[in-house]
């Protein structure tokens, strides 16, 4: 039978069954997946859905979201489940699936329950054809779909992880059932004693189905006989909740992620000095029956990766314990697991063991190196190749210790250990770090080269290669760089981007958020028109979603709210930057950050200091009778340029930008003022630009008087060209919304 096949008469049907959404409308929870906005969601609604594999604990809604999509899509749509077919009944699909491409041109989406509980062959004869499009899968697993499912069937599918629903997801999942006349309770009026309500959704522990189950026994049993006349009152009192829904069951499966994630749980509330937690989670997996010996050897690798020579005798306390344990066991062996656990998590840290991995991948990395002469065993051959000689016997020395290399002369200089100053080796970090220093000098002077060669310098290659390592990109980078380093996003997160440009941030927003969405702000349809073109690399739902408008036109009727505002020079231009930010405070959604650039015109380079570079090349005319008169005059114009309460460009500060920012209801407001020095060489036409459109405006304001043509001229001829040491400064600002 048709899992989702309509049935018309739904009475006898589970309550927990006859309440599963319809739509994504009705569908609760699983924002990060469904939400307005996400990739699945816009997926579904467009009917352009590609194989998927829903991943979580039992009543999250992994059948539920197949079933709205088997209610949306205009597909052939059709259910099996893994538990019940094997690979026969699969074949009868794949052949109706390829009649109904082949006649009507219409394509098949295969849902298989439990995913997970077909062998390897039997997820192997399902590969080909989701490999050539004759079906789209939905598999829905509550194991780990990395593990536990065929991995070439997990590489051409996307997989959506579905986490337990919060409590208030299942409040509202209970009061739609009991206001749902049709489907759930809403002909009787259902009071619940004070407390009995909550108490079902906090013992459901995010599984929806479980509370259905529970609410379905306390409401159905409480009067003595069901279902009462329409409109009676049904009292569920505390008594009958506790009874509907038992206790609540530690969630726990040793074999699979929540073995793996209590254990890890575990180790790292060893690694972050947390005895309390680290007690709790070894309570919560001794409970659950994990078996010891298990438990032992994670503190045992624990006991050198995370303490290591910080307290080196951990170690032997670990394996202490776990020899008294053997010999105890259980009950009274519970001491010993937890004096175990209470030693490394008390215990000074150092992770300096790592330092073994870093070797070991310059041993992959590097080409082949000659282990030195003098460290080569000289008891076969000294004699004929001098294997041996030369070395130092660190015991016939001072202090048992001599200055000698023992790394490869390729690796003369590369650092593996990196002591901590913690605990004990805090101790030896200090005579470690000299003794690695004395090497490296002793070194040096051998591994440097006599200069053999001397050329005259090339001007033009010189040029050349200025520009090549000059700061060009620096700005650019540093910015993005700080944008995105700022925020901590999620794969499923939407983002917008503000001032799109031509991508500098659009691009990497994509990159890291490949299951949600990007929304970029397009100053013209130019820029809208070359984001699309390179866009159109990009799968269809991972394209940026562009539109021209303004900052405060999108903030008027936003799509949805964004978990991430990011931008460079949004707010440069903007005359009241106030309102900008509060704008930007309603775009985001609770918690949401918004990590924007502005540069600072005012703390830049200016023409007055660009023109010291030139002041041998000036000479004297009729506008200028001295350097130091076309020196004064571009002074004169910045004084009033960067003096101007009008001029968006110029008239704040950084103090201005946080108290905008609080003022807009941010939390957590922070600035960071950083700037990039490069080699410019400044081109006549910003040169003329500049001079004729910011320069002579502003010194007529200032002197009341007009300039002469000949004075613009000066300037243009002494700045075109100037190389210049050319500084930008920018102000990085990171908020939240609380």
């Amino acid at each position: 039978m048709d899992l989702f096949a309509k049935q018309h008469d739904t009475s006898h049907q589970p309550l927990a069954y006859r309440m599963r959404p319809r739509t994504l409308d009705e569908f609760i929870g699983q924002d990060h997946i469904v939400g307005k906005g996400r990739l699945l969601r816009r997926s579904i609604q467009a009917d352009q859905l590609s194989s998927v594999i829903f991943y979580g604990p039992p009543g999250t809604g992994k059948t539920t979201l197949a079933r709205v999509i088997a209610n949306t899509t205009k597909s052939r749509f059709s259910s099996m489940n893994a538990v019940l077919s094997g690979v026969k009944d699969l074949r009868d699909e794949i052949a109706l699936a390829k009649n109904h491409l082949d006649l009507y041109q219409r394509r098949t989406i295969l849902f298989i329950d439990e995913v997970h509980r077909w062998n390897k062959s039997q997820q192997d004869a399902l590969l080909p054809w989701v490999e050539n499009g004759t079906v789209i899968l939905i598999g829905a697993t509550t194991e780990n779909p990395f593990f536990e499912v065929n991995r070439a069937l997990v590489s051409r599918s996307r997989i959506f992880q579905l986490t337990p629903l919060t409590e208030t997801d299942l409040m509202t999942v209970a009061q739609m059932t009991l206001t749902d006349r049709e489907r759930g309770y809403g002909r009787w009026k259902v009071i619940f004693e004070q407390g009995s309500l909550e108490h079902l959704v906090h013992v459901a522990s995010g599984d929806a189905r479980s509370l259905l189950n529970a609410l379905e026994l306390a409401v159905e049993t409480t009067p003595d006989t069901f279902p009462p006349k329409d409109g009676s009152e049904i009292a569920v009192t505390m008594e009958a909740a506790e009874e509907s829904i038992q206790r609540k069951v530690v969630l726990y499966d040793k074999e699979g992620d929540y073995h793996f994630d209590v254990i890890s749980a575990f180790i790292k509330s060893i690694r972050g000095s947390d005895p309390d937690a680290a007690l709790y989670w070894l309570a919560r997996m001794v409970s659950a029956g994990e078996d010891p010996h298990y438990i032992f050897r994670r503190m045992l690798i624990s006991a050198c990766e995370d303490i290591g020579l910080a307290d080196p005798h951990c170690l032997g306390i670990v394996v202490s314990a776990a020899a008294a344990f053997d010999r105890i066991g259980l009950p009274e062996g519970r001491f010993h697991l937890t004096h175990a656990a209470l030693c490394l998590a008390a215990a000074p840290k150092s992770n300096s063991t790592m330092g073994f991995f870093d070797a070991l991948k310059a041993v992959e990395e590097e080409s082949h190196q000659e282990v030195p002469v003098h460290l080569k065993d000289p008891s076969r051959d000294q004699k004929g190749f001098g294997h041996g000689e030369g070395y130092l016997y660190p015991h016939a020395y001072r202090d048992h210790w001599v200055v000698q290399q023992y790394l490869p002369e390729g690796l003369r200089s590369r650092v593996f250990y990196q002591p901590s100053a913690s605990g004990y080796e805090d101790s030896i970090r200090l005579e470690v770090l000299r003794k690695r220093e004395a090497q490296l000098e002793a070194g040096y002077a051998d591994s440097v080269p006599e200069m053999l060669t001397f050329s005259p310098p090339d001007t033009g290659s010189e040029r050349w290669l200025q520009r090549i390592i000059s700061n060009r990109g620096e700005l650019l980078s540093q910015v993005r760089r700080r944008i995105f380093s700022s925020l901590h996003l999620q794969r499923h997160y939407r983002v917008l981007d503000l001032s799109a440009g031509l991508g500098l941030l659009v691009w990497e927003a994509c990159r890291l958020v490949p299951e949600g969405s990007v929304h970029a702000l397009c100053a013209d349809d130019e820029v809208k028109r070359v984001i699309s073109r390179y866009a159109e690399t990009l799968q269809d739902e991972r394209r940026p979603i562009l539109s021209i408008s303004s900052l405060c036109a999108f903030a008027s009727q936003p799509p949805h709210s964004f978990e991430a505002v990011i931008g460079r020079n949004a707010l440069l231009r903007e005359q009241d930057k106030a309102a900008r930010l509060k704008d930007i405070y309603s775009l985001l959604a609770p918690g949401g950050e918004c990590s924007c650039s502005e540069t600072i015109p005012a703390e830049g380079t200016r023409l007055s200091e660009a023109a010291a570079f030139r002041r041998s090349s000036f000479t004297p005319g009729k506008a200028f009778a001295s350097y130091q008169d076309l020196h004064d005059f571009l002074l004169l114009c910045e004084e009033e340029m960067y003096s101007d309460s009008g001029n968006p460009l110029v008239n704040w500060d950084i103090p201005f930008l946080e108290a905008a920012a609080e003022n807009a209801g941010c939390t957590s407001v922070s600035t960071d003022r950083f700037s990039v020095t490069e080699k410019r060489t400044l081109a006549e036409g910003d040169v003329r630009r500049w001079i004729k459109r910011s320069y002579l405006p502003a010194y007529q304001r200032a002197s009341e008087s007009e300039p002469h043509e000949s004075a613009a001229e000066a300037c243009i001829r002494l700045l075109a060209g100037a190389e210049t040491e050319w500084k930008t400064a920018e102000v990085h600002l990171c908020c939240r919304k609380a």
